[in-house]
């Protein structure tokens, strides 16, 4: 009893220390939506380091069935770089643009029918800072770096959660896409850390999700190239000889092999002008006035954020940026890019994160799209093989309306599962190209482990 006692007060002190570095505010409607927003947003910032020098900037829309028990999802957009208001209005959001009217040059907003927010309460966060709406104080505040985004992420969490202390006993889910694979199995790490350190609030975490994930940087990179000879993109000689030349890396080759580095240009001439993002799609630009060319809708974001009332809606901290951008270019991650003063790139790998988590009573749903030549799921396939873990429910396929969505197979050990699922006839930006297989995913997921995720 006494220790119970002890835990109320430290949440006490713990509130009185972090209210006065928060600000939130509730958004009724929005320019281009026809009048007021039919589901709950509320943006806000919350004030992080030292003298709340980081400003970390977010969206959460409430669950439109039942906010008070329904999961909380943290979301965290990929690059790392982008911002959360992406995924916001093109993935997985509550909204999104109306192709045809917004090609004509008069923005409009339309509700998304497959939002997560129809099934959770999802958080969308600009982290790390610089990355939409966040911004530092301070030279110092600005820098960041994938170990340390772990970190960020999980005091982000906690002043949210004090903020808004009715979500506390919600089911929490930390969760994101792309290169977030790098970050969201630390999050997770460290929201189970520090609920075994007794910190305060104590986080009701399950489990994550991540969708078509950055895990390994040999594993996933090197995957491209034996993804590329399954989708008949290099012939089998130009397969058979790269793999004999190269010797299982197709990324990270020393130059003095010649061989392997004749064959590699050759699988380079053969991709150079595929769409890594979806295959089946044509390379496209700005004049390319299609909905699935991203280059051109992304002028619909930057024209629609960057206008004052825009900003004024969103509560924007006025001043406190320059033109809004959808991704931060010097803090996003390619292919063996070097730090930059931004950010460091610090973490190669997360497969013993994974590891760590299966020890938790942790469960977990990777997605990934079929067409995704980013991070392909062959790599995905390969790591999680890595994990040694006994199969639940062996390879098949499921279902949306009676028709093959895609394949997923179930591994669990003591309490906790990894379900890898891939989803037919999506890129990487999942939800944008099958939103509604992509909910019916998460939300059969949920359902499949709700007895051990709202009861232990």
């Amino acid at each position: 009893m006494k220790s119970k006692y002890m835990m109320i007060s430290l949440f006490i002190i713990f509130l009185q220390f972090i209210t006065s570095s928060c600000s939130q505010s509730t958004v009724k409607n929005l320019p281009s939506f026809n009048g007021d927003l039919p589901f709950t947003l509320q943006t806000g910032y919350i004030g992080m380091g030292e003298e709340d020098a980081m400003q970390v900037f977010y969206y959460f829309v409430e669950s439109e069935r039942n906010p008070s028990e329904d999961p909380l999802f943290l979301y965290f957009a990929g690059g790392p770089g982008a911002s959360g208001l992406y995924p916001f209005l093109y993935q997985n959001g509550p909204l999104s643009f109306n192709f045809e009217s917004s090609k004509r040059g008069n923005i409009t907003l339309e509700l998304n029918p497959y939002s997560w927010s129809k099934v959770a309460n999802v958080i969308f966060v600009d982290l790390p800072i610089g990355v939409g709406f966040s911004y530092a104080k301070t030279w110092e505040a600005s820098r960041s770096s994938d170990s340390l985004l772990a970190v960020q992420g999980y005091e982000f969490l906690r002043k949210w959660l004090v903020e808004n202390p009715r979500f506390v006993s919600n089911p929490l889910y930390v969760s994101g896409i792309s290169y977030m694979g790098i970050i969201v199995p630390n999050v997770a790490l460290e929201v189970y850390k520090g609920n075994e350190l007794g910190n305060q609030p104590q986080v009701n975490i399950k489990g994550y999700l991540i969708i078509n994930p950055l895990t390994d940087k040999f594993i996933d990179f090197n995957s491209r190239f034996e993804y590329a000879h399954r989708l008949a993109l290099i012939s089998d000689d130009i397969y058979e000889s790269t793999k004999a030349s190269c010797d299982g890396d197709y990324v990270y080759n020393v130059p003095e092999n010649s061989l392997c580095a004749d064959n590699l240009k050759r699988v380079a001439e053969c991709t150079s002008r595929i769409k890594f993002g979806f295959i089946l799609e044509p390379v496209c630009n700005v004049t390319d006035r299609v909905p699935t060319c991203k280059d051109f809708t992304d002028t619909f974001i930057q024209t629609w954020v960057n206008s004052k009332g825009v900003q004024k809606a969103l509560n924007i901290h006025e001043g406190t940026i320059g033109k809004w951008e959808y991704a931060n270019t010097s803090i996003a991650y390619d292919l063996k890019k070097n730090d930059t003063v931004y950010y460091s790139y610090d973490v190669w790998s997360t497969i013993e994160s994974h590891k760590q988590l299966l020890t938790k009573n942790c469960q977990a749903l990777i997605m990934c799209a079929d067409h995704d030549m980013v991070f392909p799921y062959l790599g995905t396939e390969k790591w999680i093989k890595n994990l040694n873990l006994p199969i639940e429910n062996a390879w098949e396929p499921w279902f949306v309306r009676t028709q093959v969505a895609g394949y997923q197979m179930t591994y669990a050990r003591r309490g906790s599962s990894i379900q890898f699922a891939t989803v037919k006839g999506a890129g990487h930006a999942l939800a944008m190209y099958k939103p509604e297989e992509a909910l019916a995913l998460m939300d059969r997921w949920l359902a499949s482990h709700a007895y051990l995720s709202f009861s232990s």
